[in-house]
């Protein structure tokens, strides 16, 4: 059974370990603005690919305006390092392991196989922004690899949290 996280309200627990040693827990983050969580599907997607290769490209100015980014999977070790490496994301936290119960938690779709390269199961993408305190802020969450957030509007938009922007889509 799939649920709904909702703007305004504790983010789901995330806690997992990182592709090159150590864990992400995002309990432990304190964040000048907010951690953003960008959820891929996996080694096995191109799509996937390309937009990591554009968010590696502005982590130092989200890092710069107080957000820094995680990006979490349900690839195994494995698959999460050949990711980090052949993508070229030596400065980004990749994090692996996320279990389909996790997944579910923070509402993300969940895929099926349908070519050989594909793990059996795994997530669709979703990016989300948590304060400081664990709230969630922003809540992007796609059913397709290919619908994802502008980065570039993303990063102008930083500055409303501080700005006292309140979460919006707070009520179902």
């Amino acid at each position: 059974m799939s649920t709904k996280p909702m703007p305004g309200n504790p983010a789901p627990a995330l806690s997992l370990p990182l592709a090159g040693g150590g864990t992400f827990d995002l309990s432990a983050q304190s964040p000048g603005a907010a951690t953003m969580v960008i959820f891929y599907r996996g080694l096995h997607c191109p799509v996937c690919e390309t937009y990591l290769t554009k968010v590696k490209e502005k982590a130092a100015a989200f890092a710069d305006a107080g957000m820094p980014i995680v990006l979490v999977s349900m690839d195994g070790q494995e698959r999460a390092e050949k990711a980090k490496a052949d993508w070229g994301l030596a400065d980004i936290p990749v994090a692996y392991g996320l279990t389909e119960q996790q997944a579910r938690e923070w509402g993300l779709y969940i895929s099926t196989t349908i070519k050989e390269a594909e793990p059996q199961t795994f997530s669709e993408p979703g990016s989300f922004w948590v304060l400081p305190d664990g709230t969630l802020y922003l809540i992007d969450i796609a059913s397709m690899p290919f619908a994802r957030p502008d980065l570039d509007i993303l990063l102008s938009k930083v500055g409303a949290i501080g700005a006292g922007y309140p979460p919006r889509g707070t009520t179902a």
